[in-house]
């Protein structure tokens, strides 16, 4: 992560959601025990709603949309979500069973995925220390995709992450619209609903039925094993300030056109970073030449990806951060000598 497409930004944006009260002018700062009862009904408010709508992700010149449903009974949730742009993609959700479907390819990836990987990075911390690296204020209403919607300010208060700009649905905290803020107050990523329906009647069986139509797909199934750095022969010596490791996994990483019965590609260690709002994730792989070319570094809207060669090993750093974030968590990333 961030490994940017219409699913993780869609999942993103969506799962964000809150209820600060209106207000006609700017507030003062948030204490810190208002910007974690937010960040709960963020997050709980993020499971509970039934909606349905079309998101669009604009930044770095490009746009993306998704046709996105979200449904929940009981304990479980359900969710639909199709690229309406580029390559056809169609994800299922079923609690924390995903789907990812390619229809031209016929290729399906069946994941196992907790909290971590489906976003947000909210609250894994588990603690209220996002209040030390961001400000919160209200900053009054708007409407947004046909709805009233509160607004919240959140401010880096260090150059070390961006800052964010929200709408919320005041009736039920759904997220409507998002920005991601650079340090000159530029907006560097918009992700809004262009329409939406909250409160719809639950349908999971067009999420489950979906799930069972693998008839003729070449079916991959990722195996992610819990492992540390330095299991590995890694230690990272000092990340990014506010920032801290909230999972490690090792995993193989198939590609949805790889060849039936080729050679299983190589293992990839992920390590996952958060600061509780964003998060940075770093790959290592083995280095292969045919496949890792030339070092390089990419922004595109709120996306930095950073790929380097350290000896016999290929790293990727990828994060929804200022460029600077990334070459810290590459300065810090050591290999263990023997």
């Amino acid at each position: 992560m961030l490994l940017r497409s219409v699913l993780p930004a869609a999942l993103v944006w969506a799962a964000f959601a809150q209820a600060a009260p209106a207000s006609a002018q700017p507030v003062s700062p948030a204490p810190p025990s208002d910007v974690r009862a937010w960040l709960l009904r963020i997050h709980d408010a993020a499971s509970r709603r039934n909606f349905q709508g079309t998101f669009v992700v604009s930044g770095g010149g490009n746009v993306a949309s998704a046709r996105i449903s979200h449904f929940c009974e009981g304990p479980n949730q359900y969710e639909r979500i199709e690229s309406l742009d580029g390559r056809q993609r169609k994800v299922f959700r079923f609690n924390n069973v995903v789907h990812t479907i390619w229809p031209v390819s016929h290729v399906a990836m069946i994941e196992q995925r907790g909290m971590l990987n489906s976003f947000p990075a909210l609250l894994q911390g588990g603690d209220d220390g996002i209040a030390e690296w961001y400000e919160v204020r209200a900053e009054g209403s708007e409407r947004v995709a046909g709805h009233e919607a509160d607004v919240l300010a959140i401010r880096a208060r260090d150059p070390h992450r961006y800052g964010y700009r929200l709408w919320a649905d005041r009736a039920s905290g759904l997220l409507l619209r998002a920005e991601v803020v650079g340090e000159r107050g530029d907006v560097l990523e918009t992700s809004a609903f262009s329409e939406v329906m909250i409160g719809i009647r639950p349908q999971p069986e067009t999420v489950l039925h979906a799930m069972k139509k693998l008839d003729g797909y070449r079916v991959v199934k990722p195996v992610l094993t819990p492992t540390r750095l330095e299991l590995e022969g890694w230690t990272m010596r000092q990340v990014a300030p506010g920032f801290r490791q909230v999972s490690c996994v090792s995993r193989q990483m198939d590609a949805p056109d790889d060849v039936a019965g080729a050679a299983p590609p190589p293992s990839v260690i992920q390590s996952i970073y958060s600061d509780g709002l964003t998060y940075v994730s770093v790959f290592i792989e083995p280095y292969r030449a045919e496949r890792h070319p030339k070092p390089m570094f990419v922004s595109l809207g709120a996306t930095s990806t950073l790929s380097q060669r350290r000896g016999d090993w290929w790293v990727t750093i990828v994060g929804d951060t200022p460029p600077a974030t990334l070459r810290i968590f590459a300065a810090a990333l050591e290999r263990r000598k023997p």
